[in-house]
Protein backbone atom coordinates (compact mmCIF):
# COMPACT_ATOMS: atom_id res chain seq x y z
CA UNK A 1 0.00 0.00 0.00
CA UNK A 2 2.38 2.97 -0.80
CA UNK A 3 0.19 4.01 -3.41
CA UNK A 4 -1.19 7.67 -2.21
CA UNK A 5 -3.92 7.45 -4.16
CA UNK A 6 -6.21 4.99 -1.83
CA UNK A 7 -9.73 4.17 -2.39
CA UNK A 8 -10.64 5.44 1.38
CA UNK A 9 -14.11 3.58 0.98
CA UNK A 10 -12.44 0.02 0.02
CA UNK A 11 -10.53 0.71 3.52
CA UNK A 12 -12.73 2.06 6.09
CA UNK A 13 -16.38 1.94 7.11
CA UNK A 14 -16.74 5.25 7.43
CA UNK A 15 -18.99 7.59 4.91
CA UNK A 16 -19.78 10.61 4.54
CA UNK A 17 -20.44 12.78 6.59
CA UNK A 18 -18.36 10.79 9.25
CA UNK A 19 -15.13 10.19 6.75
CA UNK A 20 -12.69 12.46 8.17
CA UNK A 21 -10.23 11.95 5.77
CA UNK A 22 -10.16 14.13 2.23
CA UNK A 23 -6.99 12.85 1.16
CA UNK A 24 -4.12 10.67 1.69
CA UNK A 25 -0.92 12.26 1.24
CA UNK A 26 1.56 9.51 2.08
CA UNK A 27 1.48 6.04 2.87
CA UNK A 28 4.58 4.31 4.05
CA UNK A 29 3.22 0.23 3.81
CA UNK A 30 1.70 -0.11 6.76
CA UNK A 31 4.10 1.91 8.67
CA UNK A 32 3.44 5.59 8.37
CA UNK A 33 0.72 7.32 6.83
CA UNK A 34 -0.09 11.11 6.49
CA UNK A 35 -3.51 12.47 5.43
CA UNK A 36 -5.26 15.31 4.62
CA UNK A 37 -8.90 16.81 5.79
CA UNK A 38 -10.09 20.42 4.85
CA UNK A 39 -12.28 21.84 7.33
CA UNK A 40 -14.88 23.40 5.68
CA UNK A 41 -18.04 25.75 7.28
CA UNK A 42 -20.27 24.23 5.81
CA UNK A 43 -19.88 20.77 7.65
CA UNK A 44 -22.68 19.30 9.94
CA UNK A 45 -20.26 19.75 13.11
CA UNK A 46 -20.46 23.11 13.21
CA UNK A 47 -24.19 23.84 13.29
CA UNK A 48 -24.82 23.21 16.97
CA UNK A 49 -21.45 22.96 18.29
CA UNK A 50 -20.40 26.70 19.34
CA UNK A 51 -22.17 28.09 16.44
CA UNK A 52 -21.12 32.05 16.81
CA UNK A 53 -17.45 30.93 17.38
CA UNK A 54 -16.98 27.77 15.24
CA UNK A 55 -14.25 25.50 16.05
CA UNK A 56 -14.31 21.50 15.10
CA UNK A 57 -15.13 19.30 18.13
CA UNK A 58 -11.74 17.61 19.51
CA UNK A 59 -13.03 14.44 19.42
CA UNK A 60 -13.45 14.91 15.42
CA UNK A 61 -9.63 15.52 15.59
CA UNK A 62 -9.35 12.19 17.97
CA UNK A 63 -11.41 10.33 15.15
CA UNK A 64 -9.85 11.51 12.04
CA UNK A 65 -6.42 10.34 14.12
CA UNK A 66 -8.45 6.80 14.33
CA UNK A 67 -9.31 6.90 10.83
CA UNK A 68 -5.81 7.56 9.61
CA UNK A 69 -4.15 4.81 11.53
CA UNK A 70 -6.62 2.38 10.42
CA UNK A 71 -5.28 3.02 6.55
CA UNK A 72 -2.49 1.44 8.24
CA UNK A 73 -3.66 -2.00 8.78
CA UNK A 74 -5.25 -1.94 5.21
CA UNK A 75 -7.48 -4.18 2.99
CA UNK A 76 -6.14 -7.12 3.30
CA UNK A 77 -7.56 -7.78 7.08
CA UNK A 78 -11.05 -7.72 6.05
CA UNK A 79 -13.42 -7.46 8.84
CA UNK A 80 -12.35 -3.93 9.67
CA UNK A 81 -11.48 -2.30 13.06
CA UNK A 82 -12.78 -0.03 16.03
CA UNK A 83 -11.49 2.22 18.16
CA UNK A 84 -10.13 0.41 21.29
CA UNK A 85 -8.10 2.86 23.70
CA UNK A 86 -6.75 6.55 23.46
CA UNK A 87 -4.48 7.20 25.86
CA UNK A 88 -2.44 10.18 26.45
CA UNK A 89 -4.45 12.58 24.39
CA UNK A 90 -3.44 16.17 24.16
CA UNK A 91 -4.77 19.00 22.87
CA UNK A 92 -2.94 22.08 21.94
CA UNK A 93 -4.77 24.71 19.91
CA UNK A 94 -8.35 24.78 17.87
CA UNK A 95 -9.08 24.07 14.87
CA UNK A 96 -11.66 25.83 12.77
CA UNK A 97 -13.30 26.42 9.39
CA UNK A 98 -11.12 26.81 6.60
CA UNK A 99 -8.15 25.20 8.20
CA UNK A 100 -5.86 22.19 6.71
CA UNK A 101 -6.21 19.59 8.91
CA UNK A 102 -3.16 16.94 8.67
CA UNK A 103 -3.14 13.69 10.48
CA UNK A 104 0.45 11.58 10.69
CA UNK A 105 0.37 8.12 12.56
CA UNK A 106 2.88 5.58 12.94
CA UNK A 107 3.04 1.79 13.71
CA UNK A 108 4.01 1.71 17.15
CA UNK A 109 3.31 -2.00 18.54
CA UNK A 110 1.07 -4.92 17.00
CA UNK A 111 0.06 -7.45 18.98
CA UNK A 112 -2.95 -8.80 16.77
CA UNK A 113 -6.12 -8.31 17.16
CA UNK A 114 -4.70 -4.88 18.58
CA UNK A 115 -2.57 -2.13 17.12
CA UNK A 116 -1.06 0.59 18.59
CA UNK A 117 -0.64 3.92 16.88
CA UNK A 118 1.45 7.63 17.62
CA UNK A 119 -0.64 9.79 15.92
CA UNK A 120 -0.95 13.49 15.85
CA UNK A 121 -2.75 16.22 14.21
CA UNK A 122 -1.49 19.78 12.44
CA UNK A 123 -2.19 23.02 11.40
CA UNK A 124 0.13 25.29 9.03
CA UNK A 125 3.24 22.51 11.19
CA UNK A 126 1.47 23.60 14.61
CA UNK A 127 0.52 20.99 16.85
CA UNK A 128 -3.43 20.41 17.46
CA UNK A 129 -2.95 16.97 19.04
CA UNK A 130 -1.51 13.89 20.05
CA UNK A 131 -2.65 10.46 20.76
CA UNK A 132 -1.54 6.89 21.70
CA UNK A 133 -4.22 5.61 19.76
CA UNK A 134 -5.44 1.30 20.20
CA UNK A 135 -7.79 -0.14 16.90
CA UNK A 136 -8.63 -3.94 17.27
CA UNK A 137 -9.58 -6.09 14.31
CA UNK A 138 -12.98 -7.16 14.57
CA UNK A 139 -13.24 -10.95 12.81
CA UNK A 140 -14.99 -11.47 9.79
CA UNK A 141 -18.02 -13.36 10.37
Amino acid sequence: MSDPRISLDKILPHAYPFLLIDRVIEIDDGKRVVCLKHVSCDEDMFKGYFPHDPVLPPLYIVEAMAQASGLLLGTERSGGAFLSMMKDVTFHKTVRPGDRLIMTSSLFHAFSPLFVFHASASVDDNPVAEAEITLALTKNE
